[in-house]
């Protein structure tokens, strides 16, 4: 061969390579935030990931996850956004009140979906829950909406506790509302309330400590990321000091705690993985209303109950959605 004709060729197929590199559809990427530990929520990120293929998006096959984790520390959110903005991600999805603000912080443009249990409108996330505008929009538990609620709740399991302690993380964006709402359906039932600061594990034993001294006979815990990742050591320290328990998931109840009010996770989280799937499919996040969840479950543990020689009231488990014996 002349080596004006392999020139030749070897020219025309370096030409070609470019345009078979343009062929091969570039996979879209998600960025996942989310302000708790990774070993925590393995299911939560496989309903997720069940949200995504109910709309044909599966991880790895025609789509990519960037997965960053705070493991409690809200501190890293804001770098961690900052990180999934430059990786240029097609959607974010933000989990946590302050995951959620965090995102929302770092891009404009970028389209966000979150997960929280607080107000996003308070939040300032949306517009509003019908038309949220912007970039950003999601599925809303609104756990503290019902904390008043879990008061009532605690308060008809054990009538003649008159002082409450409340577990509340001051790093949270909503604290100082969980705060104002515990402290409003307290005096609605009468009731004396004491609020108790926990950012750290190591606040768990002086926490507990100061509950027995300040002559607390019951607790409520304030919804939080981080006291959900705690929840076996949580548990454990109730069953210890022997004072009953309410929480906001059903996972503290599976897990051994006495009492939970609040939304199925699980589905909130498949719900958002439907939100996420949609975006990548080109819907636009100003028009997708907020997500509310349909259903509050009261699920009670009867093993807890019996180990705090406390009789269920009958009234309260004919409320119950499940009863883990």
């Amino acid at each position: 061969m002349r080596r004006r004709d392999f020139v030749t060729g070897i020219a025309g197929a370096v030409a070609a390579w470019p345009l078979a590199v343009r062929a091969q559809p570039v996979m879209p990427i998600v960025g996942f935030l989310h302000a708790g530990a990774a070993w925590e929520y393995g299911h939560l990120v496989d309903a997720f990931h069940q949200g995504l293929s109910e709309k044909g998006y599966v991880e790895s096959h025609n789509v990519i996850l960037e997965y960053r984790w705070a493991d409690g520390h809200y501190e890293r959110l804001p770098i961690m956004a900052a990180e999934l903005v430059g990786r240029q991600v097609t959607v974010m999805f933000a989990a946590t009140a302050p995951a959620s603000v965090a995102a929302k912080a770092a891009t404009a443009t970028i389209p966000i979906v979150f997960w929280t249990g607080a107000d996003p409108v308070a939040l300032g996330l949306v517009a509003s829950l019908g038309r949220p505008g912007g970039n950003v929009t999601g599925v809303a538990t609104l756990a503290e909406e019902v904390d008043p609620k879990r008061l009532e709740f605690l308060h008809q399991l054990l009538p003649a506790v008159t002082t409450i302690g409340a577990f509340v993380n001051p790093t949270a964006p909503v604290a100082k509302n969980q705060i104002k709402d515990f402290q409003a359906a307290a005096e609605k039932l009468g009731l004396q309330i004491h609020v108790l600061s926990i950012s750290a594990e190591r606040d768990f034993n002086p926490a507990f400590a100061n509950l027995s001294r300040l002559g607390v006979g019951a607790l409520i815990i304030g919804p939080d990321a981080f006291f959900l990742s705690q929840r076996e050591q949580l548990i454990r320290l109730a069953a210890r000091h022997a004072i009953p328990t309410i929480y906001f998931r059903r996972e503290f109840v599976a897990a051994g705690g006495l009492i939970s009010y609040g939304s199925n996770l699980t589905e909130s989280y498949r719900q958002a993985g439907n939100y996420t799937a949609q975006i990548l499919g080109g819907a636009k996040p100003a028009y997708l209303p907020v997500i509310e969840p349909t259903k509050i479950e009261l699920v009670i543990n009867h093993k807890a109950a019996k180990a705090l020689d406390l009789t269920i009231p009958p009234s309260l488990l004919a409320s119950a959605d499940e009863v883990i014996e």
